[in-house]
């Protein structure tokens, strides 16, 4: 820990970006993943509350990664909710949650942590890219102060029956001019902070555009509501933090498993199933969010199973969400310029203080202001210079990027990447096709010879440019088919490869040699 002490002119201030980020996205996921239940509204929001703090600190500490950030997660939501309904109470639901964190552990140490580097770089792009567009258009309804649905839901389709798409429209026919007031002034001055203007003052390097947005807003909305009381913002348009009135009724927010479901077979489904889910997500994550470092530390990915485990583990135990590594989060730490892991530990210690000390103070902060924030994380997820880069890599790699990106967007975060990922595995086959021989054509006594010399790695997926290229060769040729490069050949290519030795090669009285070939 002592290394990061060195760069806390860097990492409070991202710290604090991060914990502006991460607050209404634990409330509002919080809130839309337990409200099935007949719990209290307060505990319903205190689960994500949990999860985030456990998610900065336990996972911050434990984990490998330099600036990844852990909490609860959107694309979890649906998930919890039918364990919820699947399993008849919270609290046994929170026994699946330890026993999930169980599960990752196990993944941990069995090496289960290589899977997240078998995505492609195309299908991490798009999947940055979507998540960039995702925020732009889930925060516009927010931006303009339209607030029917909780901050943070990524799906295409929401919470409150509409859509990405058909939440705008609903948006633009529900204005409310304070909250775009708030925004636009919000977003022109994380805009000046970008500048290097701005950058050059000394103060500014440790005050974050941010917190100023986040007072700024607070302020403009008591001048609303003392001078302009139309336009004042409250109950929805506000961040919503659970206030409790005594020391006792804070403790009553955390809720312990039911142990004695241990014996019901369906806490081990709903554990599996949260186990995969949380571990893809944290996967696709930890590989996002290096791509976005701008120092490309690699964060082991067994170590991060094992973090977030315990992390689950811890959160399950005291009525917390389950935890993944999420790329929200992440990229907004990147933006901020966090320079170790101490940011992230740091946002989590800023919630558990704020949530207990000045709770009344954060729900003054209006959605608007956040909005903007998110917004602007978004735009540097989704540059349009990016699209550009991935264009000019060629159709192999831009198609996939763009499959990812209308997946993600139109879906779901697990199914785009889904969908990104058949499509990219499309190409690679496709690719393979003819990537299995070398053509060379030589001369020999006047004669023209064709020669086939394999690949090292020879597999099935090459066997059916192997077909076309054995059709294609024409009547009376002299061909070899070279083994000799070859470590290993399936046995489907040998199968092919006597076959037409025994009996097209013949029917086209094509000379047909085979070297280093074994036939079969």
């Amino acid at each position: 820990m002592k290394n990061y002490f060195s760069h806390l002119g860097r990492d409070i201030p991202a710290s604090i970006v991060v914990f502006l980020v991460a607050l209404p996205l634990c409330l509002g996921i919080g809130l839309a993943s337990t409200n099935v239940k007949d719990m209290p509204e307060l505990q319903n929001v205190f689960s994500g509350i949990i999860a985030g703090v456990v998610g900065g600190i336990v996972v911050g500490i434990l984990s490998g990664s330099r600036i990844g950030v852990s909490g609860p997660a959107a694309g979890l939501v649906t998930i919890v909710v039918g364990a919820l309904v699947s399993l008849g109470s919270f609290e046994t639901f929170l026994l699946a949650v330890v026993m999930a964190g169980i599960f990752q552990l196990i993944a941990g140490f069995a090496g289960l942590g290589i899977i997240g580097n078998y995505f492609p770089s195309s299908v991490i792009k798009g999947m940055l890219a979507a998540i960039g567009i995702t925020l732009i258009l889930k925060e516009i309804p927010h931006a303009v102060g339209y607030d029917k649905d909780f901050i943070g839901d990524e799906s295409f389709f929401q919470s409150d029956g509409h859509n990405t798409f058909s939440e705008l429209y609903y948006a633009l026919g529900a204005v409310n001019f304070g909250a775009v007031v708030i925004f636009v002034v919000s977003l022109v001055i994380l805009i000046l902070f970008e500048t290097k203007m701005i950058k050059k003052i000394q103060l500014f390097k440790f005050v974050p555009g941010a917190l100023i947005v986040v007072a700024l807003g607070i302020i403009l909305n008591f001048i609303f509501k003392t001078s302009y009381p139309d336009l004042h913002l409250s109950g929805i348009h506000a961040v919503k933090l659970p206030v409790a009135s005594s020391a006792g009724e804070f403790f009553t927010f955390f809720t312990s498993p039911d142990w004695s479901q241990l014996g019901n077979y369906k806490v081990y489904v709903v554990a599996l199933t949260i186990a995969l889910v949380a571990s893809l997500e944290t996967l696709l994550s930890v590989e996002a969010t290096d791509k976005l470092d701008p120092e490309k530390n690699l964060t082991p990915t067994n170590r991060e199973l094992k973090a977030q485990g315990v992390g689950n583990i811890l959160s399950g135990l005291i009525g917390g969400l389950p935890v993944t590594q999420v790329i929200v989060r992440s990229s907004a730490n990147v933006t901020a310029n966090a320079k170790t892991k101490l940011s992230a530990i740091l946002h989590a210690v800023f919630l558990t203080i704020t949530v207990i000390l000045i709770p009344d103070v954060l729900n003054l902060i209006p959605l608007a202001s956040l909005a903007a924030i998110l917004i602007l994380v978004g735009y540097k997820l989704a540059k349009l210079q990016l699209i550009i880069s991935m264009y000019k890599l060629g159709w192999d790699q831009f198609i996939p990027f763009i499959a990812t990106i209308v997946g993600v967007l139109s879906t779901d975060l697990l199914k785009g990447i889904g969908i990104g990922l058949f499509v990219s595995i499309f190409f690679i086959l496709r690719r393979n096709v003819h990537n299995n021989f070398q053509e060379i054509e030589e001369e020999k006594d006047g004669k023209s010879i064709l020669r086939l010399q394999l690949s090292q790695e020879v597999t099935f997926l090459n066997k059916a440019g192997l077909i076309e290229t054995l059709r294609a060769v024409k009547p009376n040729t002299e061909l070899i088919i070279d083994g000799t490069g070859s470590k290993e050949i399936d046995y489907d290519v040998l199968e092919l490869i006597s076959e037409f030795a025994q009996t097209g090669a013949k029917e086209k009285n094509i000379n047909c040699k085979l070297i280093n070939i074994t036939k079969v």
